[in-house]
């Protein structure tokens, strides 16, 4: 099975297409070769790629006939991602509201969006 539909099919990408845009950027590694979308993949073989921030390790352990359902992803692939990853990704979010309190400097998008609800729900409530 080819390395982009592989992917998609134990449901780490959307799309196919998403996938290969990460191949064309070399974000996706078979054992240790930068990998093409039209790559085979084969049980044993080790794929690394990079999404959201992460590097996922995973190794092939059987090939699906087509697109699996969540609960049986764990019987096509093993994990091999580290811990620390997601830890990492965790960090990054927190740093993210570090920078950006609320209440302080002009709204955002969301934060006015938000307002802007909260008013006209206001208005609903006292006409009834």
């Amino acid at each position: 099975m080819r390395v982009d539909k592989y992917l998609w099919c134990v449901r780490y990408y959307k799309t196919r297409n998403m996938v290969t845009e990460a191949c064309k950027k070399n974000h996706i590694t078979v054992n240790g070769q930068v990998a093409k979308a039209s790559r085979e993949v084969y049980p044993t073989d080790k794929i690394t790629f990079r999404k959201d921030q992460i590097n996922y390790i995973i190794t092939v352990l059987d090939v699906p006939q087509n697109r699996v359902g969540a609960k049986l992803v764990d019987v096509y692939r093993k994990d091999e991602t580290p811990a620390e990853s997601f830890a990492h990704l965790e960090l990054l979010k927190l740093s993210k509201e570090h920078y950006r309190r609320t209440g302080d400097g002009r709204p955002t998008k969301k934060d006015r969006r938000d307002l802007e609800d909260f008013e006209f729900s206001g208005k609903d409530d006292e006409t009834e």
